[in-house]
């Protein structure tokens, strides 16, 4: 690697060469403050906070975008760079809705953190255009809008652009300027598949997700309602981090545990809906390859990637698998085989599911997704929403003792485990059917081909007299390139998973917000994933779905075999071609 030397604050550095001046100071420990960027999503230098001084440029620059030379000396900290910031943050904080005690986002809010640190004057610009208040977009039925608090950093822009989506952008010029969706449609009007990367973006909170917590709480409250809960596995790898934890920290344990003070009748492990998925979708992949069905198989667990299918590849809708998510499984076995083990009357349950995902939200109310009449699950809340409800509830999430999932289901297995990263859903998948194609046990069961956080992936297995190509893409962005390759024969593939969410799951839109300097400085998709890895290999007994005592037991009792005439009731699912 090339190296540069460069003065910052009188201190020479060595850096490697062609980064920027932001990235240099990183190397110096030095952190410049930022509220438009985000690495590798928004570099445009547009809200000026990130000024330094650099010999020989004619005033002030800004960091993010400005190249790192050899030789190049840097001031980061002098009065005059101080001053300009300050100004620069008054200005924005003079469009900007400061009604900071009763927004969702006090005490993460980037834009608040700032002011206090350089004690910039609220007051001391007066817009008075933005007197005029901007009705909410409530549309959706997983995002809320409010252009009030937005700053025009063009994160969220930035967010849907890198998903290859493009609902929202910047219309208008000058003070007028604004976010909207085209032609002043509403969200839900337009091709946003809710994958909430956006809100994961904004420094405000000028996105949130739609919070129904009063819901379950209402619910837990009514004597004649048995509300149960399950936890995705990408739930345990983040909720920690809204008390404070480092990313990367386990605490499924704490979380198990503040769940039951919160009420719930029931707290239930995902990984065995999981387990379950897998056991249908695998038998339904080979069903395809022997009978000629529609090829290649695409997973379709994520709710963000079906929609988007839907909108953007409405002829690929036969190539999704008719599998429901995890999360809809759960639901559907709750309110029968374990409604009727429990003594329940399923319309008296009140199905929750806890979830890394804002699509899944919108999930919840697709057609096709009901039992017998009544919602499968009835509430999808994010990690967010449910780290707002311990913390309402003045649980001290820090001090409880890990509890365990409640019996029945408490039982996952690894291969369950890490369908929260990306490439998990495939290698679980690739467990079970290599075993059942070559009627024996696999001698290694780590398809560590399909790992890792790049947005596509290629491996090829030979499993018995089938040789299995299979990719793996995250982002939808990825999924358009890779469905595109399918569609000009560039890429031969028969198997397919794809997530939403760049990196899977454990990256998705309902996860806890981490600032830019955490997100710039850390990959939070490997370190979340990370956790997910770890209980497969080290913690828990099971490691290929098929082996889970439960799903078998299910089986046995209720649903006679993956594939059967009552499992497609149940647990499969049909699709719109809603185009563009």
């Amino acid at each position: 690697m090339d190296m540069i030397k460069v003065k910052i604050n009188g201190v020479e550095y060595s850096v490697p060469a062609g980064v920027t001046v932001l990235e240099a100071c990183k190397y110096a420990n030095i952190d410049i403050p930022t509220l438009c960027y985000l690495k590798d999503i928004n570099e445009i230098g547009a809200c000026r906070l990130c000024l330094v001084e650099v010999t020989g440029a004619r005033g002030l620059v800004t960091a993010c975008v400005y190249p790192a030379a050899d030789g190049m000396e840097i001031q980061t900290n002098t009065a005059k760079i101080r001053a300009a910031r300050k100004t620069n943050l008054e200005l924005v904080l003079s469009a900007h809705e400061k009604k900071c005690l009763s927004c969702i986002r006090s005490t993460t809010c980037e834009l608040q953190k700032l002011a206090q640190e350089y004690k910039a004057d609220e007051d001391r610009f007066v817009y008075g255009a933005k007197d005029e208040k901007v009705s909410l977009d409530t549309s959706s039925v997983s995002i809320i809008r409010d252009n009030n608090k937005c700053i025009l950093c063009r994160r969220c822009i930035g967010a849907c652009n890198n998903q290859g989506i493009g609902a929202i952008g910047a219309v208008n010029r000058g003070y007028d300027s604004m976010v909207a969706c085209a032609f002043e449609k509403d969200l839900a009007e337009t091709s946003c598949i809710n994958c909430g990367q956006c809100i994961n973006a904004c420094p405000v909170g000028a996105l949130y997700e739609k919070d129904d917590t009063q819901k379950i709480l209402d619910a837990i409250g009514d004597p004649t309602k048995h509300v149960a809960i399950c936890c995705a596995p990408s739930v345990r790898t983040a909720i920690g981090e809204c008390f404070g934890y480092e990313p990367g920290t386990d605490t499924e344990g704490q979380m198990v545990a503040a769940l039951k003070k919160l009420g719930f009748d029931g707290v239930y492990d995902m990984n065995f809906t999981a387990d379950l998925t897998i056991m249908e979708e695998a038998t339904e992949f080979l069903g395809r390859v022997k009978n000629g069905g529609p090829l290649p198989l695409i997973t379709s667990c994520s709710p963000g990637w079906v929609k988007y299918c839907e909108h953007y590849f409405p002829e690929m809708t036969e190539n999704l698998s008719t599998c429901k998510s995890p999360q809809q499984m759960f639901g559907a076995m709750y309110k029968t085989y374990f409604a009727e083990k429990l003594g329940l009357d399923p319309k008296n349950i009140v199905f929750v599911s806890a979830i890394p995902c804002t699509a899944k939200k919108f999930e919840v109310s697709r057609p096709g997704q009901d039992v017998d009449g009544v919602p499968g699950v009835d509430i999808a809340v994010t990690t967010r929403e449910l780290g707002r409800m311990i913390e309402q509830a003045g649980i001290n999430f820090r001090d409880l003792a890990d509890e365990k999932f409640d019996q029945p289901i408490d039982v996952g297995s690894g291969a369950g485990a890490i369908f929260g990263a990306t490439g998990g859903v495939m290698e679980a998948a690739l467990r079970t059917a290599a075993e059942v194609i070559e009627g024996k046990p696999l001698e290694k069961v780590d398809f560590e081909d399909v790992r890792g956080t790049e947005g596509i992936k290629f491996a090829a297995y030979k499993l018995g007299d089938i040789e299995l190509k299979v990719a793996v893409a995250s982002g939808t962005a990825n999924a358009n390139k890779l469905l595109k390759g399918v569609q000009d024969g560039t890429y031969d593939v028969q198997f397919i998973e794809i997530m939403a969410c760049p990196g899977g799951c454990v990256n998705g839109g309902g996860q806890p917000i981490q600032p830019a300097s955490v997100r710039n400085s850390i990959d939070l998709r490997k370190v979340r994933a990370s956790i997910l890895y770890k209980a497969d290999s080290e913690k828990l007994e099971y490691r290929k779905s098929h082996e889970n005592p439960i799903v078998k037991k299910v089986y046995e009792e209720f649903l006679g075999e993956p594939n059967s005439h009552k499992a497609h009731e149940l647990l499969h699912t049909h699709y719109v071609k809603r185009g563009l």
